[in-house]
C-alpha cells in the first residue's frame, strides 16, 4: 500500500472510497494481530507495521498485539552457550531456558515494540500471561513423532505450556481507551512456574476471549497454498481437515490452521493467514476488497 499523500487526489479518493465500509465494518471492532519473530525482523518493515497499529486505533478499531520471539530467543541462547533443542516445533525449555525465554519476550522484544508503537504516535502498554493473572497457563505433554500418549513416548517439553484460563479484566481496561496493548506469550501456572506459550495459541486464546472479529497471524508466506503454489482466499474448517489429509496442507502450515480451527471454536468471527513481510499486510488485509491471504471461517 502506497503513500496516500503520493497518490493523486483520483487515487486518493479511489482509496478512501474503497476503505471506508471496511472501516465502518471494524468500528470499535476488536482485532488481535500475532506479529511472528520472522516478521519483526526488518526495522522499516516493523515500523510499517507500528504505523498500521496506530492508524486502527485512531480509525476505531481496538487492534491487540501478540508477538513472537522464536530468532531472538535463539540468538541469545546461542550467545549464552544453552543448545536449542526442539519437539514439534516447540521449544524444549528447561529451567535456565525459560529465564532467557521471559526476559526476551517480555522484556527486550515486548518493549521494543512498545517503543515503535509510541514513536508512531501511538499509546502503547507491554504485558505478558502474567500480569493481572491474564493467562493461565498448564504443561503442555507431547507424544514422541508416530508414538502413542503413553509414559513411554512422551516428550518433556519442560517448562513449555498452552493457555488453560483467559482473564480479561486487564485487557478490559484498556481496550477502547486509545491505548494498545502488546502481550508476550509468557503465563504462569497453577503450580507457580513459568511457562513459555506458542504466541500462536496464545494469540487464539487471547482473541477467543475477547470474542474478536479477526485474529491476524503474520508470518512469513502469503497463507494457505494449493498445490499449484497459488493461494486460497478463504477456506472454511470442513475444507482444512480436507486439506490436511489430501497432502495439500504440510509442515509448519498444520499448527497454523489448527490454531484457526481452535480460535473459531473459541468463538473468533474469522482467521487470517498472510505474509507479515508484505508493507502495511494488516492494512490491506482489513481495509481493501482483494485483502492480504487466507481468510478462514466456520
Amino acid at each position: 500500500m502506497n503513500d496516500i499523500r503520493k497518490a493523486s487526489p483520483q487515487e486518493q479518493s479511489e482509496i478512501l472510497m474503497q476503505a471506508l465500509p471496511h472501516m465502518l465494518r471494524y468500528d470499535d471492532a476488536t482485532i488481535v494481530v500475532k506479529y511472528g519473530g520472522h516478521a519483526m525482523g526488518d526495522e522499516e518493515k516493523a515500523r510499517d507495521f507500528a504505523k498500521d497499529m496506530v492508524l486502527l486505533e485512531q480509525s476505531g478499531v481496538n487492534p491487540v498485539v501478540v508477538h513472537g520471539g522464536g530468532p531472538q530467543i535463539g540468538v541469545m541462547l546461542k550467545k549464552l552457550g544453552i543448545e536449542s533443542r526442539f519437539s514439534g516445533g516447540l521449544r524444549i525449555t528447561d529451567k535456565a531456558t525459560v529465564e532467557i525465554v521471559e526476559m526476551v519476550l517480555a522484556g527486550a522484544i515486548n518493549k521494543q515494540i512498545v517503543g515503535l508503537i509510541n514513536a508512531e504516535g501511538g499509546r502503547a502498554v507491554g504485558l505478558c500471561g502474567k500480569d493481572g493473572n491474564m493467562v493461565t497457563a498448564r504443561k503442555v505433554t507431547r507424544a514422541a513423532a508416530g508414538g502413542n500418549i503413553e509414559v513411554e513416548d512422551v516428550v518433556d517439553l519442560g517448562y513449555v505450556g498452552e493457555p488453560a484460563k483467559v482473564d480479561t479484566t486487564v485487557l478490559d481496561q484498556i481496550l477502547g481507551r486509545e491505548l494498545i496493548p502488546v502481550l508476550a506469550p509468557v503465563a504462569q501456572g497453577a503450580d507457580s512456574e513459568t511457562y513459555n506459550i506458542n504466541a500462536d495459541t496464545f494469540a487464539g486464546a487471547i482473541a477467543g476471549a475477547l470474542n474478536a472479529k479477526r485474529l491476524l497471524l503474520l508470518t512469513d508466506v502469503p497463507g494457505v497454498l494449493d498445490k499449484d503454489k497459488q493461494l486460497i482466499k478463504e477456506l472454511k474448517v470442513d475444507q482444512i481437515r480436507g486439506l490436511i489429509a489430501d497432502g495439500t496442507i504440510t509442515g509448519g502450515m498444520i499448527p497454523k490452521v489448527e490454531t484457526c480451527i481452535y480460535a473459531l471454536e473459541q468463538g473468533v468471527e474469522g482467521v487470517v493467514i498472510l505474509d507479515g513481510k508484505i508493507p502495511h499486510a494488516v492494512l490491506i488485509e482489513l481495509l481493501t476488497d482483494e485483502g492480504a491471504g487466507t481468510l478462514v471461517t466456520r
